[in-house]
């Protein structure tokens, strides 16, 4: 057991070593005293979408931002956004560009409560987005949903505190099944523990892992490797103690993460961390003018 717990803490110093401190991202057009979250880029690396939020984290709004040769232009809303009062937040495009995931409370009949819900929206093949539809039972609940992440293999994961899991908040994943339905499983330990695990980043290969969690009293930011059939923690990423993190996103190589905190009067702004030595510095996509890293 001494073993055991001896080498877990070497591999967590040593991912931490190789993480180094992160560095504050948001391009200069899209920082506000708002709270910027949640980032997914196009395939083309030209289309920035996230989320923001007021300085204290709710009334989330999805935006989006294009690449000019100025830099990042102001943001603007999505157009297939609901207008307030709603919801949104979370927002993803897959690998391929085929779709975008996020989670809403907008109305749809029947709906009771005020819960998030997963929605996605298909491209409509010129750069906008047709209209969104509700993912079915399992994977919506009468609870919160948060942080959709679809896979290249099919596979969705996202975070839920519905009743069932082994704590509040838990981390699962959904898979298509040959009747068309979804079967959903809760992704068990290490990922999830007793306290609150809202959100789980998913490297496209499926073999690395990204949790906010507030196993240690706050939410902050876990990583995880796949070994056999489990998972192997790796250690907390070097961010601050102090305020909370939350909204993962790993580089195409995983070997990147931008993820939002608290930044002083800013509020929250993204900021982007080497996972390990040699990471790309190509990623986040860079744009001409840009003043980001």
């Amino acid at each position: 057991m001494k073993a055991l717990l001896a080498l877990s803490l070497a591999i967590a110093a040593a991912a931490a070593a190789a993480a180094g401190a992160p560095l504050r991202w948001t391009p200069e057009r899209l920082s506000t005293a708002d709270y910027e979250s949640s980032p997914s880029f196009a395939p083309d690396g030209r289309t920035l979408v996230f989320m923001r939020a007021n300085p204290q984290f709710s009334a989330y709004r999805l935006l989006q931002s294009s690449c000019g040769p100025a830099g990042w232009g102001e943001a603007t809303p999505l157009a297939i956004a609901a207008p307030p009062p709603a919801s949104e937040a979370d927002p993803f495009i897959t690998a391929d560009g085929r779709q975008i995931w996020f989670v809403s409370n907008r109305p749809f009949p029947g709906k009771r409560g005020d819960d998030l819900d997963i929605w996605v929206a298909d491209s409509d093949g010129r750069g906008g987005w047709r209209a969104p539809r509700r993912l079915p039972e399992p994977i919506n609940s009468a609870q919160a949903e948060l942080l959709p992440r679809l896979l290249p293999d099919g596979r969705l994961f996202f975070g839920s505190d519905r009743a069932g899991g082994l704590g509040g908040n838990d981390v699962y994943v959904a898979t298509r099944q040959a009747d068309g339905g979804w079967r959903v499983a809760n992704l068990g330990a290490p990922l999830n523990t007793a306290r609150n695990d809202y959100e789980v980043e998913m490297s496209r290969d499926g073999s690395q892992a990204v949790v906010v969690s507030d196993r240690e009293g706050r939410s902050h930011l876990y990583r995880f490797a796949r070994s056999g059939d489990g998972w192997r923690p790796l250690g907390r990423l070097a961010a601050r103690d102090d305020v909370f993190q939350v909204g993962p996103l790993l580089s195409p190589k995983a070997d990147r993460l931008l993820f939002a905190q608290a930044d002083g009067t800013r509020s929250g702004e993204l900021f982007v961390i080497d996972l390990q030595p040699g990471a790309d510095p190509t990623w986040p996509p860079a744009c001409p003018g840009s003043t980001s890293p």
